[in-house]
């Protein structure tokens, strides 16, 4: 059995395969393209951005994620480093707008729970979701998003899913062009955002999308590191 840094390790491992080829992303490290039904399909292609190594994320009227598993149990959640370059927003996308709800860039993380606890209404939700994927959604998701709109620091509840919390970490266009490198202690966060402690951490993602806009979008993600 893995100790605790044992397991850090191995997701920091499979974190820095995000770079870890010269073309396509690599398929023995446990992350993979996941699409969305009915959706176009977001490319995401490993890169060098300005001297770092770095997953190219580009959406034409398009939306998916590049995940990976994992299993992080709640009492070992700590800080986690995440990095993202943008060159342009998305005109009229906004993560708290049902209907142009895209984002240039995301860092996912989805946590695990008691199910029974979901309202009818978010387990109805669940069942067509694994209807049409073949897997149930986490118990809770909690993204990190760019907005454009609303303000740095803004918490905002997924149109679609209470069950999907945003916190809006870069706003607006004053930082566009250069990298952005955060540093985010991921249970306050989720304390934040969810107003309870969080379950184990089962998932992380990134994400651009531009399908609700019908837009173009290309963002550069950075190793995620905990």
């Amino acid at each position: 059995m893995s100790t605790p840094l044992q397991r850090r390790r191995l997701l920091l491992a499979g974190a820095a395969g995000l770079a870890g080829c010269a073309s396509a992303p690599p398929a023995g490290d446990g992350w993979h393209d996941m699409p969305l039904p009915g959706k176009t399909r977001s490319r995401y292609r490993s890169v060098r951005k300005d001297g770092r190594d770095a997953i190219e994320a580009t959406a034409h009227d398009a939306a998916s994620l590049w995940r990976r598993r994992v299993r992080v149990p709640a009492a070992e959640l700590g800080t986690v480093s995440f990095s993202w370059w943008v060159g342009a927003l998305l005109p009229r996308a906004s993560v708290a707008d049902i209907d142009h709800e895209d984002a240039v860039a995301r860092v996912i993380f989805g946590f695990d729970g008691d199910h029974g606890r979901l309202s009818a209404r978010t387990r109805a939700q669940y069942e067509l979701a694994t209807l049409l994927t073949g897997e149930a959604p986490p118990f809770a998701t909690l993204m990190y998003v760019w907005d454009g709109m609303a303000p740095t620091g803004s918490v905002i509840t997924n149109p679609r899913s209470e069950r999907i919390r945003k916190l809006v970490v870069d706003s607006g266009p004053e930082q566009l062009g250069r990298w952005r490198d955060h540093r985010r202690d991921l249970r306050a966060d989720y304390q934040l955002a969810f107003g309870e402690a969080p379950g184990d951490l089962i998932s992380v993602a990134l994400m651009t999308d531009s399908d609700n806009t019908d837009g173009q979008a290309r963002t550069w993600y950075g190793p995620l590191r905990f």
